[in-house]
């Protein structure tokens, strides 16, 4: 042990970097004695990164309440006491869910300041793309990317905007990436049984997006954060893939042959609306809580609650047991319904835009849903 002493340089001889926006962490040591493999730098500074722009878009259809009353054995009342939805926004001919994604983007980009050459990687959170091999090249390409940043989808239902967020600081303090365009966007209306009453009043569609930017530490606006998933709940919310008979083929012996294989879809979303509450109204808060202890922070020290809108009786549930008066919760279930990822972005970006949030305020985001996937974070804005 003092003979590996003797031959350690001491931590004087070490030259070192702090890390910034121009000097991404690419290089994370550096050992001057070409006899010995590069160390561990002491005291390096990761990068920080802060949310400094956001935006959203939603379709340009509105069903109310009312309009669903036509449809099914609903009425205004029996919705919105529920629920707290009156109505939603739903894709029509007109719209598509990656216009929805790039509008939403560009307003974030607009907000921060940043060109879509500065670009180093766009996240489309979503369960609902456009493409089964994904949506996010197609928003690079409409945004006009010259510098081909890295595109790709994460799919985890209505918890997907908080793993993007997650995911986007993680490029950022240890792959070296500037500027991170998270968008979490769903169309959970073409999975909707419009005929069942339990489930068609809750989802509408819409898309939100966040530009995350990397910055000195001292500016860090991701003070913790906590992730979970438990696939033995998945049978209480999912929208599992059905097969369809086909034509088929008889071998020489006259038995069917499993082949070619049959046709495949998605069914309708099938929800236990019990149990799903149960759920959140239990997780949510000790997820938000494990987030607040892995930052160092009281609850006490929380501006604003942020929650998935799924339901206002989850939010106002969760908030009660965080003890965070309904004054400091963001909610606009009201007018869009459950849209799954595009929810927390989407009601960030009404909440700034109407001076609500301001720069400089911690909030409290969570998001639940199927998988069962849950996760919070605890993030600063601007």
């Amino acid at each position: 042990m003092h003979l590996l002493s003797s031959l350690l340089p001491s931590p004087s001889s070490y030259t070192h970097f702090p890390l910034s926006i121009d000097s991404p962490p690419k290089l994370f040591a550096l050992g001057l004695s070409k006899d010995l493999p590069p160390l561990p730098l002491p005291n390096l500074r990761y990068p920080g990164c802060k949310l400094v722009g956001c935006g959203s878009a939603v379709p340009t259809l509105q069903i109310s309440n009312d309009d669903l009353s036509k449809m099914v054995d609903t009425n205004d009342e029996w919705i919105s006491v529920r629920t707290g939805i009156r109505r939603r926004r739903v894709l029509s001919g007109r719209d598509n869910l990656i216009a929805l994604g790039v509008d939403a983007s560009r307003k974030a980009l607009e907000m921060a300041k940043v060109d879509p050459d500065d670009l180093d990687l766009i996240l489309m959170c979503t369960s609902t793309p456009e493409d089964l091999f994904g949506s996010a090249p197609q928003i690079q390409k409409h945004l006009g990317c010259k510098a081909n940043p890295l595109a790709y989808d994460i799919t985890a239902a209505c918890s997907g905007f908080v793993l993007g967020l997650i995911s986007a600081a993680c490029h950022i303090r240890g792959g070296g990436f500037r500027n991170v365009l998270v968008i979490g966007a769903d169309a959970l209306s073409r999975y909707v049984d419009w005929t069942d009453r339990g489930s068609c009043i809750l989802f509408g569609d819409a898309a939100g997006a966040v530009l995350v930017q990397a910055c000195d530490s001292e500016e860090d606006g991701l003070f913790g954060f906590d992730l979970h998933s438990d696939g033995s709940g998945q049978r209480h919310l999912n929208a599992s893939i059905k097969e369809h008979e086909s034509n088929t083929a008889l071998d020489s012996n006259g038995s069917v042959l499993d082949f070619p294989p049959r046709k495949s879809s998605y069914s309708f979303i099938q929800m236990n609306g019990k149990e799903v509450f149960r759920f959140a109204v239990r997780c949510v808060p000790q997820s938000i809580e494990s987030a607040l202890e892995k930052a160092g922070l009281p609850a006490s020290s929380i501006d604003w609650l942020l929650l998935h809108q799924a339901n206002q009786r989850i939010i106002d549930a969760v908030a009660a047991r965080l003890e965070v008066p309904s004054e400091r919760v963001i909610s606009n279930l009201a007018n869009y319904g459950n849209t799954s990822a595009a929810s927390i972005p989407l009601a960030l970006d009404e909440a700034v835009r109407s001076g609500k949030v301001k720069a400089g305020q911690t909030i409290a985001a969570a998001g639940f849903g199927a998988g069962l996937t849950w996760g919070s974070a605890i993030i600063r804005w601007g």
